[in-house]
């Protein structure tokens, strides 16, 4: 691959690529006087503490302190190096980088086994389609299918096939072109005999769903049997390709419907997907058989805040429910629960109702969270057994007790007393008892982590030395005016910065000026080498500082940066006074005492 872009491409793809349409690619973002702020992608949040500046096309949390330009957006996030997003970006704008790539011509630079692996998933995901749709052997698949109520249109959308009931083919199939079979077992198509070290089929005669990463790239398989065979599912073993925590079936297909309704529906299975989306509900995603983790709902948060939890509606389904439901809502999600009836999973629901029911008076008729827990909590009571009916109206008034909305908090208590035939004026009370015993509780408790955290929260917002302040003022008005950085510059009088990251940008602004005529925060960003540096300008790109800098504020911050090496002067000097005296030395106590007061009055 080739080593370097040409710098006029490199600034030709940052003018090309706004900021803001970028990042609304991966987060929501909301306008807020001359910026935009969204939840921040690269730590858990729930208010919006990251910030993008369209202006100057960098980006900055003030949360957990990321900040750059396009170029260290992507790399961040994606966890790729700037020549691979300035190639994704590249493709993005329509710009031609003029550079031969070695590779797979998509522009990664990934390392050859990791490639390796994905080039084998993709050429067997379209060979096993292939077969289902055009050859005799997997005609008996197709017709399986198409009983079952999938139509040619979602085999094609998401890519369905059939695996050979063979038990070498794929191997001979990859290692005829030159695939590893070392690495296609790493890479979960292939396992090794222990008696004898040969290879087989992980997957024989089979429906083959692929599964996609969020870029769209096959990492993994599902198969399916024909007919009793066990397992039902055989699905690819974890590897370095493919992580079922972190990974959401159909997130790639569904991701533009997700942000354009700002609504995703969560399902258990890609079987469910797959029928929902034939059902017109084409931004479903599904975990992959494993319960919903924090890295899927970093991913879902990405992209939304609201989503619809429509699992199985037996026990275990609806159990699953409300483990997701509880960690969407810590971290911040709006959810709805879509219930359907007689324990039907939504695939077998669609098949016996139909689509348009699905939609409407599933999906469309989705409960409220607190709606959903009002039927949670009342499973397998008895509500006509006065103390399971008692126990059942304090579970609720917890639950209500943790809403923060008036309206909400009203809504369901009176929803309560209807059903019950209870006072309001009752039920306040109780719910008063309830959140003043939470409260003293939690008070006794956790005080230990409570103090913990204010004290993180005042070190955090501690006021910075004057002279640290002046820096980053001044570096502020040095990235927004090239003569004032000359200025600054000749002001110091060779003296540096006390601040070593202070000092580290201003040598690198001073080198961007000598080749760049006028400031640009964004290219400065790509200018310079260091991901901490960059994190500090971004955040001093942020500040608000004023239009213009008057020679009185501009003479007050250089003395405050000057002065700081005097005062640590005079400290040592101090201590070496008090040293003197220690030793009774009156004669160099009083030549101390003098240049101290020397310093003093240059202050």
């Amino acid at each position: 691959m080739a080593e370097r872009i040409a710098e006029e491409k490199i600034n030709q793809i940052r003018q090309s690529v706004d900021i803001v349409e970028l990042i609304s690619e991966y987060i929501q973002l909301k306008k807020q006087g001359r910026n935009y702020f969204g939840l921040c992608p690269f730590h858990g949040e729930n208010s919006p503490s990251f910030s993008v500046s369209s202006d100057k096309q960098i980006y900055h949390c003030f949360g957990c302190g990321a900040g750059g330009n396009v170029f260290s957006f992507l790399m961040e996030l994606e966890g790729i190096s700037f020549l691979e997003a300035a190639i994704k970006l590249a493709e993005k704008a329509n710009i031609d980088l003029q550079v031969n790539f070695s590779g797979n011509g998509k522009g990664k630079s990934v390392s050859p086994e990791f490639q390796s692996m994905l080039d084998a998933h993709e050429l067997l995901s379209k060979f096993y389609h292939h077969l289902l749709v055009n050859t005799k052997d997997g005609q008996h698949a197709l017709e399986y299918l198409l009983k079952r109520g999938f139509t040619r249109e979602s085999i094609d959308k998401f890519q369905i096939g059939y695996s050979l009931n063979s038990w070498d083919f794929v191997y001979k199939f990859l290692t005829k072109r030159e695939f590893s079979p070392e690495l296609m077992e790493k890479a979960g198509l292939i396992i090794k005999r222990e008696r004898d070290g040969t290879y087989f089929d992980r997957f024989r005669d089979r429906i083959m769903f692929p599964i996609f990463d969020r870029n769209g790239n096959c990492i993994a398989f599902s198969g399916r049997s024909l007919g009793a065979e066990e397992p039902k599912y055989l699905n690819s073993p974890e590897t370095a390709i493919f992580n079922k925590s972190k990974i959401l079936y159909n997130f790639h297909l569904a991701k533009p419907s997700i942000r354009k309704l700002q609504q995703a529906v969560l399902f258990e299975g890609f079987a469910d997907v797959i029928a929902a989306d034939k059902s017109g509900v084409e931004n479903g995603i599904a975990t992959m058989g494993t319960s919903l983790t924090e890295e899927h709902i970093t991913l879902i948060r990405q992209n939304t805040q609201s989503i619809t939890i429509c699992f199985d509606s037996d026990k275990a389904g609806i159990e699953a429910a409300y483990r997701a439901g509880n960690m969407l809502m810590d971290a911040g999600c709006t959810i709805k629960v879509a219930m359907m009836s007689d324990g039907l999973d939504p695939d077998e629901y669609i098949k016996k109702n139909g689509p348009e029911k699905f939609r409407n008076e599933v999906i469309g008729a989705s409960h409220t969270w607190m709606a959903f827990k009002f039927l949670y909590f009342r499973r397998g009571k008895n509500l006509q057994i006065e103390g399971e009916r008692l126990a059942y109206i304090e579970t609720i008034l917890k639950e209500i007790s943790k809403l923060t909305k008036a309206v909400e908090k009203d809504h369901y208590l009176r929803q309560l007393a209807s059903e019950f035939s209870i006072s309001l004026d009752a039920l306040q009370q109780q719910l008063k008892q309830i959140f003043f015993t939470e409260k003293r509780n939690s008070s006794g408790q956790n005080q230990q982590p409570v103090n913990k955290t204010r004290v993180l929260v005042k070190q955090e917002n501690k006021l910075k030395p004057a002279h640290y302040t002046a820096e980053r003022r001044l570096i502020a008005h040095m990235l927004k005016d090239r003569d004032i950085a000359y200025k600054i510059q000749d002001l110091l009088q060779g003296n540096t910065f006390n601040t070593d990251e202070h000092q580290a940008i201003i040598t690198y602004l001073i080198g961007f000026y000598e080749d760049h005529m006028n400031p640009d925060s964004s290219a400065f960003l790509t200018y310079i080498q260091d991901e901490n540096l960059r994190r500090i300008v971004a955040d001093i790109e942020m500040m608000s500082i004023n239009d213009e800098l008057s020679n009185q504020e501009l003479t007050d911050y250089i003395k405050q940066v000057l002065n700081y090496q005097k005062l640590l002067k005079i400290k040592e000097k101090e201590l070496e006074l008090k040293e003197a005296e220690r030793q009774s030395d009156y004669g160099k106590a009083a030549a101390i005492a003098t240049e101290i007061s020397q310093l003093r009055k240059s202050l």
